[in-house]
């Protein structure tokens, strides 16, 4: 290691060498200390980090997880992840060691985390605690597997928070069809809210839609779902779907294909041109709006996905239809969605009496 002062500008640098992944000697330089103090303190660190050892801070070790996790992950996951890494577990855990946090320290954040309140003074939601608890068990998993931590804190602990929303909002369909008469004067959102409603599709999906993901052959009009849409760090990001089953056609009702091509013929798109050329932000005011007018309760633009399910579902079909549909496994849909299928509870009885009358 050498640390040297540049004695026009004051600062420090220091030089070290290190082995990468693959076992090669390399050098880092880093410059632009304000004191020899910590251009050491940062040496010692990046030696830690580089060494993979778990006594070094939780702070540094995010940073190396970043590394490790941060290229296998698409960006709005990522960002999402660091986000409530570095607002929520960072600032009770960055000086402690790794390899120091207990399980009391985990309560005692967890205890903290039960206590907070949002910017509008409410508790966060027990599926916002749950993931923040996720995170930081993922960090704690990934220093165990890769790192030799010798266990994962968080699996002496009771979980705070849950996987699931408690009560899940939807629309009828007397209550769609009352909001989208209020947003047909805006013919854009208003073809973004029938396609979300009459297919099922997430928001990222349809707002990645170009005009070549539609087949409007009027015998079999079809929506192909290839690509998903965010807005991320005041820029357009367009990824592959959420999962590889994501990746799906899904046929439309006539009518729907009807509002596209009159959509497409009034407001002319390039084949790559985005067909909704707007944000999620966007569609949340119309809702806004729409809700009021049309005198429904507000729901998520997500809950427009919840709502086709439960159309389906009242049409009689069966969990694997759906899934197929919604580019999920029928498992999860049967979990999801299971209380809004109807009971046959009740004609088991029945015929379990009858069968056990005849004995």
């Amino acid at each position: 290691m050498a640390v040297t002062k540049d004695p026009e500008r004051g600062t420090w640098t220091v030089q070290c060498w290190h082995r990468d992944w693959q076992g090669a000697r390399r050098k880092k330089t880093k410059r632009s200390f304000k004191s020899r103090a910590s251009t050491l303190a940062w040496e010692r660190d990046f030696a830690a980090r580089s060494a993979g050892a778990i006594d070094m801070r939780f702070g540094d070790f995010f940073d190396v997880y970043t590394e490790d996790v941060k290229p296998r992950l698409k960006l709005n996951t990522w960002l999402s992840k660091e986000h409530m890494v570095r607002t929520k577990t960072i600032p009770y855990f960055e000086d402690k060691a790794v390899n120091a946090i207990t399980p009391a320290d985990i309560v005692k954040c967890q205890n903290e985390l039960l206590a907070m309140t949002d910017g509008e003074g409410r508790p966060y939601s027990p599926t916002y605690l749950h993931s923040i608890t996720n995170q930081m068990s993922a960090i704690m998993n990934h220093a165990a597997r890769l790192y030799g931590l010798r266990s994962n804190p968080m699996h002496k602990v009771e979980r705070i928070g849950s996987k699931r929303a408690g009560e899940m909002l939807y629309w009828t369909k007397d209550e769609y069809l009352e909001f989208s008469r209020e947003v047909m004067d805006k013919p854009d959102s208003f073809l973004a809210f029938e396609v979300l409603y009459w297919t099922g599709v997430r928001v990222g999906e349809l707002l990645a839609l170009t005009p070549a993901n539609f087949d409007l052959d009027p015998a079999r009009p079809m929506v192909s779902i290839t690509k998903s849409y965010q807005r991320l760090q005041c820029r357009d990001v367009v990824t592959s779907p959420k999962t590889k089953k994501s990746e799906r056609r899904i046929l439309m009702p006539r009518f729907l294909a009807d509002e596209v091509r009159d959509h497409l013929q009034l407001f002319p798109k390039g084949a790559s041109e985005r067909v909704f050329a707007f944000t999620k932000g966007y569609l949340h005011h119309k809702m806004d709006r729409g809700s009021r007018a049309a005198g429904v309760k507000r729901i998520r633009i997500h809950d427009l996905r919840h709502s086709h399910v439960s159309l389906l579902i009242d049409m009689g079909y069966s969990a694997v239809a759906i899934a197929d549909r919604l580019g999920h496994e029928s498992s999860e849909v049967t979990l999801t969605y299971a209380h809004m299928f109807p009971s046959v509870q009740t004609s088991m009885a029945a015929d379990l009496e009858k069968a056990g009358g005849k004995r």
